[in-house]
């Protein structure tokens, strides 16, 4: 698509039409390539770096183990940890956190 546009087209706009990408992607992709060559163009992870407001590995294991032996939901869980470890979760954070 770079070459495309560089190349044949010309015209960035019409090359970003043809390939159906944004004008914005195209030149994230164009300061890659010239930073980084074609391992800039490889798939990267969108995941944050950190994450400093996640839920402790300590907290995770509670909840899961709750979700295990007791079949808890997320407000029952929320409850239980304020009450008896004073943890504070969200509903969401005492169901979301369980994968499996």
């Amino acid at each position: 698509m770079l070459r495309h546009a560089e190349e044949v087209s010309g015209i960035v706009a019409a090359t970003c039409r043809y390939y159906g990408v944004s004008r914005n992607c195209h030149y994230k992709w164009l300061r890659r390539y010239e930073a980084e060559g074609a391992q800039g163009l490889k798939d990267r992870s969108s995941r944050p770096h950190n994450s400093p407001r996640s839920t402790s590995t300590e907290v995770l294991e509670k909840i899961v183990w709750l979700r295990k032996h007791y079949h808890f939901g997320p407000a029952k869980i929320g409850m239980y940890l304020q009450r008896y470890h004073d943890v504070q979760v969200s509903t969401s954070g005492g169901g979301a956190s369980w994968s499996g």
